[in-house]
């Protein structure tokens, strides 16, 4: 098929090319990725630029769990060698990203391996943390606490005109004593001025660890694709909200 297609000679469609290309310079001008720097609060974009920067020098592997953490995560980790970013992609597997980190650090016992998770997605499987603690895996759990099913409430408030419903997770357990209570190390952190230094002590603490980032409970991940819509038809801020009403097929889907 190869041969044949390259024995076509096709050229590119200049006019239809350049149009993309303006289309795609559009999108950029957005700046969809952008966060407020002078937040009072724990931005979750923030503590995932000041963890690649504390990491990008090391052998280091990321796992993440599912929701806005996830997102953030794949936007803002800067990946530089292959295999290095496990994920359960589009399959919105939450619970992922615990076991997986368990199994990377079995296969590479002297590398530093990170989970970036949410409050939510690491309970749907935290009993492994019994397995990490009893075979000594210095597996390091980076949660991304925003007391919420951050891409439930984030679909509630851009789609549904913030019909919240069950989405706010306000039984959460102490992760803290929850890390202690596994014979783990628990961190928690709560201010913006004390993030490197939280991220520090994960880092170099030697076993495992879990560390409570406290972070925005309202922050928001862009770009978004409204359910039912293309994946040019994306919501790419808070201002699309409303220009791109979601359709009734669409809300069935979620």
């Amino acid at each position: 098929m190869i041969k044949v297609w390259k024995a076509k000679q096709y050229k590119p469609h200049d006019k239809a090319l350049k149009e993309w290309w303006r289309q795609i310079e559009l999108w950029r001008a957005r700046d969809c990725l952008r966060y407020d720097r002078n937040s009072k609060l724990i931005k979750p974009q923030y503590a995932i630029e000041r963890l690649y920067e504390q990491t990008k020098n090391r052998d280091t592997y990321i796992t993440t769990e599912v929701g806005q953490h996830q997102m953030w995560a794949a936007q803002l980790y800067k990946f530089e060698k292959p295999n290095r970013w496990m994920t359960s992609g589009g399959l919105g597997t939450m619970g992922y990203g615990l076991p997986a980190a368990m199994g990377v650090q079995l296969a590479h016992p002297d590398s530093l391996v990170v989970d970036i998770s949410g409050e939510s997605s690491v309970q749907m499987n935290i009993q492994e943390m019994a397995t990490i603690c009893q075979y000594r895996l210095p597996v390091k759990v980076l949660i991304l606490n925003n007391s919420y099913m951050g891409m439930v409430r984030q679909w509630q408030e851009l789609l549904y005109e913030k019909r919240y419903a069950e989405s706010y997770m306000g039984g959460h357990p102490d992760f803290v004593k929850l890390a202690d209570a596994y014979g783990a190390k628990g961190l928690r952190c709560d201010a913006v001025a004390d993030v490197d230094a939280a991220i520090r002590e994960m880092i170099e603490t030697d076993g495992p660890v879990i560390l409570d980032m406290r972070v925005d409970p309202e922050e928001n991940c862009f770009p978004m694709i409204p359910s039912g819509a293309a994946h040019n038809d994306m919501l790419l801020g808070p201002s699309d909200d409303g220009q791109k009403p979601i359709s009734e097929e669409g809300m069935v889907l979620v």
